[in-house]
């Protein structure tokens, strides 16, 4: 990588940070906000309050994602494999900038979670 590009990375995604951190916020805020005493209403909120509780254990798992891809641009491995080393795809990380594996690897590791 080139220290134009890390700086452009690392700029991407301290803005990402910053939006994943305010919608954790936010879905915080919104869990915590008095329940309904109407028992339909009720029955609603805990239905969007299971969605909310997903968006922000995803938002969460972003984050992390993004704070290990940055720690991998200042150990100078960013664009590798941590699994296998090899360079991770100009493709691969044009989609999730934040992969931290390579495409064969990812996918071994999905087969593995999903058997």
């Amino acid at each position: 990588m080139t220290i134009n590009k890390d700086a452009e990375l690392l700029s991407l995604f301290k803005a990402k940070l910053i939006e994943l951190s305010e919608e954790v916020d936010e879905v915080d805020d919104l869990l915590r906000a008095p329940d309904n005493n109407d028992s339909a209403d009720r029955a609603t909120e805990n239905e969007d309050d299971e969605v909310l509780e997903e968006r922000g254990k995803v938002a969460q798992q972003d984050i992390k994602q993004i704070e290990a891809a940055i720690a991998r641009i200042k150990a100078g491995t960013y664009g590798h494999c941590t699994t296998c080393g090899t360079k991770v795809s100009t493709a691969r990380l044009t989609a999730v900038p934040y992969a931290p594996q390579c495409i064969d690897c990812a996918t071994d590791a999905q087969a593995d979670t999903d058997s």
